[in-house]
């Protein structure tokens, strides 16, 4: 990172709204004691999050790869009170990680933290969801995104992390990288679907904003 970039990072975060001293200590230990600790949401993203919960106003948010729970917590902060997350995670070696730091926070009790494959487990709840945030295997984002577009409701909003995939997207050098070619054939698919209306925001990753009509 260039020395610019890292004077208007800092001076993004500055005028934001403060990280909360328990997902600061969450993102640290993230860093600390898993292999791929910058897969945790941060500052930023937890702030946009939150705010795109409280904005939105969903009661029930669908969360396909919880890590190490970063991400569930900074969206159910946004939640109404009777709004209920329900966060998959298929790793299942994440769990005695995550699961006491989900269930230490502030807002544990709007939280199901279910450790399973969220494609075949997620329509097995019954719910209909009023947002979704998928952040699971890149492989499968396309298959991810067409069973959640069964249980959401109509003008209901997917957010999809990690779509520019360090900007691998548009770099042929990666033509044969699995991860990529399954980020490439999610946003071309996204970007040609008629069911839906969609815009890319290059924060971090990428994150992809969609709504279904």
């Amino acid at each position: 990172m260039s020395s610019l970039s890292q004077h208007l990072d800092d001076y993004i975060l500055k005028h934001s709204e403060a990280e909360p001293e328990y997902l600061y200590r969450l993102w640290r230990a993230t860093n600390v004691h898993t292999i791929h600790g910058r897969m945790a949401s941060g500052h930023l993203q937890g702030r946009l999050l939150k705010m795109l919960v409280e904005m939105i106003r969903p009661k029930r948010i669908l969360e396909v790869g919880t890590f190490s729970g970063y991400s569930a917590i900074a969206m159910a902060e946004g939640l109404d009170d009777d709004g209920r997350l329900y966060t998959f995670e298929i790793n299942d070696e994440m769990e005695d990680f995550t699961r006491p730091w989900i269930e230490g926070s502030s807002v544990a009790d709007k939280i199901e933290f279910i450790i399973g494959d969220a494609l075949t487990e997620a329509p097995k709840l019954g719910i209909e969801f009023d947002m979704a945030f998928i952040d699971g295997d890149k492989r499968t984002y396309c298959e991810c995104y067409e069973m959640v577009l069964n249980i959401l409701k109509p003008g209901g909003f997917i957010l999809a992390d990690n779509t520019l995939w360090d900007g691998h997207v548009a770099d042929p050098a990666y033509d044969h990288d699995h991860q990529t070619q399954g980020i490439r054939q999610f946003n071309d698919h996204v970007a040609q679907d008629p069911r839906t209306e969609q815009v890319i925001l290059p924060l971090r990753d990428g994150l992809t904003l969609i709504r279904k009509k």
